[in-house]
Order: structure tokens, then sequence, then C-alpha cells
């Protein structure tokens, strides 16, 4: 018998005609998060993916990595035995022996409906086998336990036991995007929600370093390697944002220097984004939730952009984000005390309803011009792989300062 991890897709299965890129895609991604570990192959078979396995010594780890990739609905250790109802069977029973009795049933799924044996058929003599050798009571409407048995046309995989993955699409079937990471609770979910909808997320960070310390710079890498745990790659651009601020408290009215501060980070990533090729921009405002995140505001804040910005928890309670970033693990990295460079130079009383107007009259003393190539002189660029390390990413720079593309 083999040891395998069939892994079950659920969105995939209704895009038609391009169902085939959909899977394609995971397996590839499915490839690359395991590519470590003792993994003989990975290949799509008929309705699923089998992760086949040289031996079980790291299945913990493989079973934490495939609960995070996107696309994934279900997945389960399984072992793969002819398509015969004694090898089923048999297989069913070493799985369940030595567990606590409870009541079961057993569901069959047949990739080739030309078995001989219907699902019904095969669901009666494997669960009588099951009863007759060890004695399990049967409830076919609230099982607490459920026996799994795929059939193909030669081969059938067995598994007792079945773990949720993150479900979603995978990773890179949903364009890119460019995330503006503040560090707290809210931009890491806010990146995590379209990455489990296949977007490839890069990240940007803006910080006052050296007038702040550079906490916030730290917890920016530590949030964009827990991320990369999802999309198995990320780019994090760190960008010098202090002298701006200092520029906008000399010029800007006080209440007015927040939505100026938002509009110049938009222009910043926007200008990022364009250089990747990137179709959206993603913040983590909520409605609301802070006195600068009203619907005026955000209005001011979205006419400095020509890409769409993306805002995934607008409508969103601040317990369900917490336990959103809980889940993922970037809670506990986020609420690390910072100096964030949004709390720099802010006014005890920011606009609540800043009129359009208003604040493009106030921010046209600036050369915003002059003022984003300063920040951009100064980016610092790193590329976290998963598995894998991290690297700088000095040719992007250039670019992006000369004003040239990258894919």
């Amino acid at each position: 018998m083999t040891t395998s991890v069939i892994v079950h897709y659920q969105e995939i299965t209704l895009k038609g005609r391009n169902r085939i890129w959909f899977i394609n895609m995971l397996v590839r991604n499915i490839r690359t998060v395991l590519a470590d570990l003792d993994v003989e192959h990975v290949c799509a078979l008929a309705g699923r993916i089998e992760v086949r396995l040289a031996s079980e010594t790291h299945w913990d780890e493989v079973r934490e990595r495939l609960q995070r990739i996107p696309g994934i609905g279900h997945f389960a250790k399984a072992v793969m035995v002819p398509a015969t109802v004694e090898a089923m069977a048999d297989a069913a029973i070493a799985g369940m022996r030595g567990r606590t009795p409870v009541p079961f049933r057993v569901k069959v799924h047949r990739a080739d409906k030309r078995f001989v044996l219907d699902s019904p058929a095969i669901e009666r003599q494997v669960g009588q086998r099951v009863i007759d050798a060890l004695d399990w009571p049967v409830d076919l409407k609230h099982p607490e336990r459920v026996v799994r048995i795929d059939v193909l046309m030669t081969d059938a995989f067995v598994f007792v036991d079945r773990a949720a993955g993150t479900g979603g699409l995978p990773v890179g079937s949903g364009g890119k995007a460019v995330c503006l990471l503040s560090g707290g609770i809210d931009s890491p979910v806010a990146a995590w929600r379209l990455i489990r909808r296949g977007v490839r997320v890069q990240l940007v960070h803006f910080h006052s370093y050296p007038i702040l310390n550079d906490t916030s710079q730290q917890k920016a890498r530590e949030l964009a390697a827990i991320l990369t745990r999802y999309q198995l790659k990320t780019r994090l651009y760190l960008v010098p944002f202090g002298a701006f601020q200092r520029q906008v408290v000399v010029s800007v009215p006080p209440e007015l220097r927040v939505i100026i501060y938002r509009r110049m980070m938009v222009r910043l990533a926007e200008r990022i984004a364009l250089r990747v090729k990137a179709d959206a921009l993603i913040t983590g405002e909520v409605v609301g939730q802070v006195a600068s995140q009203t619907l005026e505001n955000l209005r001011a804040i979205d006419d400095a952009a020509t890409l769409p910005i993306l805002r995934p928890l607008v409508g969103t309670d601040k317990d369900v984000i917490t336990q959103d970033a809980m889940r993922i693990g970037t809670y506990p990295t986020s609420i690390i005390p910072d100096q964030d460079c949004c709390a720099l130079f802010t006014p005890r009383h920011p606009a609540t309803r800043a009129a359009l107007d208003t604040v493009r009259r106030a921010e046209a003393v600036l050369d915003l011009e002059l003022l984003m190539a300063e920040a951009l002189s100064g980016i610092v660029i790193e590329e976290t792989r998963f598995p894998g390390t991290v690297t700088g990413n000095d040719k992007m720079r250039r670019l992006l300062t000369r004003g040239g593309t990258t894919p």
C-alpha cells in the first residue's frame, strides 16, 4: 500500500473550460510549498490532486503547509489500494482499528462511473466488513466518523481523517496587487483576504526612520514572512517617509496632515504598482474605525490614485478582523508596540469630513514629484520565499528610481 495525501478543491470545479489552468496552478503551488520535504510527486488525477509521500516522517509539516495554501478545500492522508472491495475494506479497518468506537458511515465517490459496482453498493459491502471486524455502530445521517473512499478505475484511495484547507483560489490566478502594510492588525488581514482570492500581493511599508526607531520595519519584515507562508513569494518595499512628513508639517494645515500623508502613500504605492504591472492597491481601512476613516476622507484619498483601491475590510467589525489575524498568525506581531510613521506629527483633531477641493489646495504647495523621487531613491526592497530565504533587490530599486518596469 502507498501513502498519499489526497487534495480536493472546491471553487475550482466551477471554472468550466478554464478549470485545467487553475488546477495546474494549484499543483505548481503545492510542489513549491513541499519542495524541501520527502515528497515523491504531486500530480492531478480525476477531480483531485495526489501528493505521494516517500515516507510519513514529515506528515505533520505537510499537513500544516497544505492547510495554508489557497485553493485547497480539504485534504487527507490516504492509503492507495487496488480497487477491490476486499482491499478497500481492509484499508478502512486498518485505519479505524484502535480508535474509540463511534457511529460511522462509509462514503464513496467514483471518479470513473464504469466501475463494476455503484457507490451505494461499495458503501454497503465495505461498511458490513467494518462492522464484522470492529463491531462499530452505523449512523448514515449523523455519523461521528466517516470513512471516505475515492475509487478510480484500477486503484482506490481510502482515508478516515480529513482536514480543512484555506479554500479560495490558487495564488497567481487572480493577478497582482500592491498592499499598503502599516504593521497593525488590519492591513495584513486585508492582504491575506486578497491572497486567498488568488491575488499575488506585494507589500509597501512606509517608515520614518531615523526620526523614529526601526521597530515598524522589523514588524513589516516579520509580517511579510508570515504572509509568504500563504503566497510562497513576497516582495516588500520599505519606503522612507519622514522627509515628506517634515515638509507637510511646515506647509499644510494640521487637520489635513493625515489625509495628505495617505494621499502621498497612495501615490508612491501606485508608482510601485505600475512598475511591477499590478492592477490594484489594497489597504486595511475600515469605515469609522478611526476618526479619519470616513467616507468623505476615503473619497479624498481615492482622488490621488488612478488604480482601483481595494478595501476588503471596509465593512468588517474589529473582532472579526482580529479573529482572522489570529487564524493566519499575524496577530502576535501586529500588536507589538512600535513607532508608526502615521503617528508622527499627527494633530490631535484630524479632519473627519475633508472637502476634496480644500485638500487639493493644501497639497498644491508641495512639490510632489520631487518628494516622491526622494522617497523612492531611499527605498529598500526585500524578497521572501517559502521555503527559502530573504534577499535584497537592488535591480528593482534602480528600475523604480529610473521609471523602468519589471514583470
